[in-house]
């Protein structure tokens, strides 16, 4: 079991043909996933090979869902062009959507999140933007996190950070993940902490969850609220941003703290009233989990 990914996920690439889109659909390639073509209206009816695999280019996601049965498309177009990607990857029914690109309008994100609200969406699933993906290791990765890592594993990952998902990976690589997931630091995103913890609770292969969050919005304090009332796997956590200063924008995750909401403190003692264990750093995070692997 896994959640939202696995062997059979046939992925198409919006983007394939682009500098990172060639790269990352490589590295996908080589590490097991089943790539099955990709998506550029100027490069329709043409080939290309990527880590010794040739793939089709298809003029649109509909065209390229029917002739490949694709179920997966990960987005790697410039920022100006994600939100219509995405718009085309809905209406043609794609039933997970990875938008990796950094530096989406957030004005063009919520056009997007406001549209897989509405009937048009035929229940596609998006996970960011300005996300890593999602992996699940040794059977397929859809986005750019290094597959060599870790491998499969009891561990559930979710987290807001590129970086922080793949040092956590890297920390737990004795355990291993049975999928791990960067939903992304932009204010809006399509795939929350909640509907990660959902599906990993839900997941008989999943035996406990480790959650990194950022300082900023609210997500981890609703989060916690989530887990308090639905989550009986033990949870770890782990906070970014201790020592950020308070009132100063931070970083990618466009972290802004005001009071005491959003602060990394704030977060941690939600986290903890909800009975997780939440580490200072992500090693003491990963020590944490270990101590719980070893008595499960």
């Amino acid at each position: 079991m896994a959640i939202y990914l696995n062997k059979d996920s046939k992925i198409i690439v919006q983007g394939m043909t682009g500098g990172m889109g060639s790269k990352h659909t490589t590295l996908m390639v080589e590490a097991g996933s089943n790539i099955v073509g990709g998506v550029n209206a100027r490069k329709a009816g043409t080939s290309v090979e990527l880590g010794g695999k040739e793939l089709p280019v298809f003029g649109t996601v509909a065209e390229a869902m029917e002739k490949t049965g694709a179920d997966v498309s990960v987005v790697f177009v410039p920022p100006a062009f994600t939100k219509d990607a995405c718009i085309e990857a809905i209406d043609a029914g794609i039933g997970l959507l990875v938008v990796i690109t950094e530096g989406v309008p957030v004005q063009d994100t919520a056009e997007v999140f406001a549209y897989l609200q509405t009937d048009a969406n035929k229940g596609t699933r998006m996970i960011g933007p300005n996300c890593p993906g999602i992996i699940t290791p040794e059977e397929s990765l859809a986005g750019i996190t290094p597959h060599t890592i870790a491998g499969k594993g009891p561990v559930g990952l979710v987290s807001k950070s590129g970086t922080l998902t793949y040092q956590m990976m890297y920390e737990l690589k004795d355990y291993g993940f049975t999928t791990a997931i960067g939903i992304g630091g932009d204010p809006i995103i399509g795939t929350t902490h909640i509907d990660a913890l959902e599906a990993f609770e839900n997941d008989p292969e999943t035996k406990a969850i480790v959650m990194i969050g950022e300082i900023g919005g609210d997500a981890e304090e609703r989060a916690a609220a989530y887990i308090k009332e639905h989550v009986t796997k033990p949870v770890v956590g782990y906070v970014a941003g201790f020592t950020a200063p308070e009132g100063k924008t931070m970083g990618h995750a466009g972290a802004i703290v005001s009071g005491s909401s959003g602060t990394a403190q704030a977060k941690k003692e939600a986290l903890e009233a909800a009975g997780v264990k939440v580490g200072k750093t992500p090693s003491e995070t990963a020590e944490l989990m270990r101590e719980i692997l070893k008595n499960l």
